[in-house]
């Protein structure tokens, strides 16, 4: 889950033999600190909300999952649990501001729950403002308890054990556990590029933005996503270690707040990576801002993450329209 100051969950990921251990930690670390004040803030069930055009993938239910998907509220914000079927929404924008550009947006969680809210519609609502189709990916998720009070007892007793030593695992250990998700991003991809005509977009302009555990998601999508083939990436808030990068990697666009207490201070070895391989990265360390500021307001600036974001868009012509 997540707060406005930051607060996200982790998940338990279901992992090739011997590589379990490595790739539970990758998921924990997307967990974050709940400041005190936030901490009033409880969980509370609603209704699966109307999620107008929301366009079921090919990737079929979850295999082995039967708790029905969840919905609850917190901290000013929506999340979804136990998803089971992949759905992804778009965001259309204004056709006399459609540039043709599109970006699949995959918000976090831990891989437990998805911020639907802060990081998957609002961000979707203001790249479509700016010109650009927006796609919210609904990815499936690890199972959770049903009932409201042991769920929330799983997230305690996961923050219990990860705030004081967050893991540190290796990327491509924690991108093996990502097979049902990867699948998701690839459907989503594919469904954009088979409608691209009828959604105004340039099928060679197509990105990905991802936060914590969405951005380990985008990360994998770009380097092990195959049919994919992301145009450019954004890792907000997402690990940051080094990783082999590979041949046709995109340009990339990574923000993240000094004092996260993930991912701030292990190195910023994936820019390093980047730069060696000679591919285009851009990098925003924010003084302040904590994990998982999204587009929550804040007096921090961290806040100028997304204006960034859509100033490098344009500075590497995706926000002109296409030719």
């Amino acid at each position: 889950m997540l707060n406005r100051n930051g607060s996200q969950a982790g998940r338990r990921i279901r992992a090739f033999p011997g590589r379990r251990l490595a790739i539970i930690g990758a998921a924990l670390a997307c967990a974050l600190t709940v400041p005190a004040h936030a901490q009033e803030d409880k969980m509370r069930p609603i209704a699966v909300p109307a999620q107008p055009g929301a366009i079921e993938l090919d990737t079929g239910p979850l295999p082995g999952a039967d708790t029905p998907e969840s919905w609850h509220s917190q901290y000013g914000s929506v999340f979804a649990r136990n998803v089971r079927v992949a759905t992804v929404t778009p965001f259309l924008p204004d056709p006399a501001k459609a540039n043709g550009t599109a970006v699949v947006v995959a918000p976090g969680g831990g891989f437990r729950t998805l911020s639907m809210e802060n990081e998957g519609w609002d961000v979707a609502k203001a790249l479509a403002a700016r010109g650009v189709a927006a796609f919210v990916l609904k990815y499936r998720l690890n199972q959770t308890p049903s009932d409201m009070p042991a769920f929330e007892r799983s997230m305690a007793e996961m923050f219990s054990t990860t705030a004081a030593r967050p893991p540190r695992p290796a990327p491509d250990r924690m991108m093996a556990g990502l097979t049902p998700q990867i699948a998701d991003a690839r459907a989503a991809f594919a469904l954009i590029r088979r409608r691209a005509n009828e959604w105004h977009v340039d099928p060679n302009r197509i990105g990905m933005v991802g936060f914590s555990a969405g951005a380990m998601l985008t990360m994998a999508t770009a380097m092990v996503g195959q049919d994919a083939k992301p145009a450019f990436i954004a890792n907000i808030y997402g690990p940051v270690a080094s990783v082999t990068v590979p041949a046709g990697a995109p340009p990339l666009f990574v923000a993240l707040a000094a004092d996260d207490p993930f991912f701030a201070n292990g190195g910023f070895g994936l820019i390093d990576a980047w730069k060696a391989a000679r591919k285009p990265v851009e990098f925003h360390l924010y003084e302040q801002g904590g994990h998982g500021f999204g587009m929550y307001p804040k007096t921090t600036t961290s806040t100028g993450w997304f204006n960034a974001f859509t100033s490098w868009m344009t500075m590497h012509g995706w926000m002109k329209p296409a030719s």
